[in-house]
């Protein structure tokens, strides 16, 4: 395809894609839910599995393939800044504060996960179009142990601040577990990507270089970026120069966590956690949030759904793994956490309130097996599968806090992220 037809597509395909996310999105909204759960819906609708199933020449037509990877790319940037703004609102003192009150229901939600996975990966490893012939037994069960323990952290964090639960002990708990849940899945799924290759000395290289960049973001790049601070008005929007100050800053930290074999998003997300908290972290979101959410985001959500074949469940060894999956995940995160923080002494409501609220895996969940399918541990099958898990997952979580917490009165706020 000639290049100056490449704009013509894109231009269609995202006035298309934004269309059906608002409109699926603002459907959510209206039975409960939060609006990006419509729009990972959407993402799976404008695919093979709904329109493609129905329309298969009109929706080949709109994404060729010879266009998939401009949605490719925006689809990163997207989620790229999207971390890197979930990093501006990362705070440390939650961590910190009770770290050991919920070091129970983290190491649940960590431990069990990977305890099913392994038991599960020597069986799914085997069932065709799962897990790529290049993927070893321990690459495939760290892998699907992650994609299970993985946590819809930034969702967390704003349904907590819109209930006004923040300073409560069941907020500080929920914030901490996940912190601690979703820091420990991250890691396995970079020790995954590294090793994929066969070569330990390439593992241990982007091992390396991710923990050594990690600190110095955290003890020399924090203190460095205290300086970006001083130049902000609070009065007024930020300088066009600190903004792209600011980007460029992001393009860098995500291209070393790109080049040292991890991705993109480490580096967003570790440049956002490193600025200074105040006007600049709150304007970056102000300024940058509409753009990354509006824009970005729905082309990583249409990018993971043209790559999602739910046809391929109705396949009966497919099914039965689908089958599998699906209850480890609910049982690994919801069910063990719950127990978890029963056992550390937490009231029955709370208990449940932390379990539903860290079995969500919402965009989180699309970001890990996106990684995974491009960098070729995972097939379209299981691809597949763990779409429809983030999405059921996120579907349950709002409505099932809600009840359980009726009786808190909700504080005003914002649309939850995923």
């Amino acid at each position: 395809m000639p290049t100056t037809q490449l704009s013509v597509y894109f231009f269609l395909q995202v006035a298309a894609i934004i269309a059906i996310c608002q409109l699926v999105g603002r459907l959510a909204r209206w039975i409960g839910q939060p609006q990006v759960v419509g729009e990972m819906i959407a993402g799976v609708m404008l695919g093979p599995s709904l329109f493609g199933l129905f329309f298969p020449e009109l929706q080949r037509a709109l994404f060729p393939k010879e266009t998939l990877s401009m949605l490719y790319v925006g689809g990163q940037l997207g989620v790229g800044l999207y971390m890197f703004l979930v990093g501006t609102e990362f705070r440390a003192d939650h961590f910190k504060s009770r770290i050991r009150s919920a070091a129970s229901v983290s190491a649940a939600g960590i431990l069990v996960p990977f305890v099913l996975a392994f038991a599960l990966a020597p069986w799914l490893h085997e069932i065709p179009g799962l897990f790529s012939a290049r993927a070893k037994p321990l690459e495939a069960a760290l892998f699907l142990g992650a994609a299970i323990a993985i946590t819809a952290f930034p969702m967390l964090a704003r349904i907590i601040h819109e209930r006004g639960l923040a300073g409560t002990s069941l907020g500080t708990l929920a914030l901490t577990a996940g912190a601690v849940d979703d820091a420990a899945a991250w890691c396995i799924l970079a020790v995954v990507l590294a090793s994929f290759g066969g070569a330990w000395g390439g593992a241990y290289a982007a091992i390396g270089g991710g923990v050594a960049y990690a600190l110095f973001m955290v003890f020399v790049g924090s203190r460095l970026l205290k300086r970006l601070a001083a130049h902000v008005r609070p009065d007024a929007p930020l300088s066009s120069s600190l903004l792209a100050v600011v980007l460029v800053l992001f393009c860098l930290s995500a291209f070393a966590m790109d080049a040292i074999g991890i991705h993109a998003v480490f580096g967003g997300f570790l440049l956002g956690a490193a600025l200074p908290r105040g006007a600049l972290t709150e304007k970056l979101r102000e300024q940058l949030q509409p753009f990354v959410v509006i824009f970005l985001l729905p082309l990583f959500f249409t990018y993971s759904g043209l790559n999602t074949r739910l046809a391929v469940l109705f396949e009966p060894g497919i099914l039965l793994g689908a089958i599998a999956i699906l209850a480890a995940s609910f049982c690994g995160k919801g069910i063990a956490c719950w127990a978890a923080a029963r056992a550390a002494g937490e009231s029955q409501r709370d208990a449940l309130a932390i379990g539903s609220l860290m079995n969500a895996r919402g965009l989180m969940e699309l970001i890990i097996i996106n990684i995974g399918l491009q960098a070729g541990v995972i097939l379209p099958g299981l691809f597949s599968i763990l779409v429809l898990m983030a999405i059921f997952t996120t579907l349950m979580a709002t409505p099932l806090f809600n009840w359980v917490t009726r009786d808190r009165r909700p504080a005003a706020g914002v649309e939850a992220p995923a």
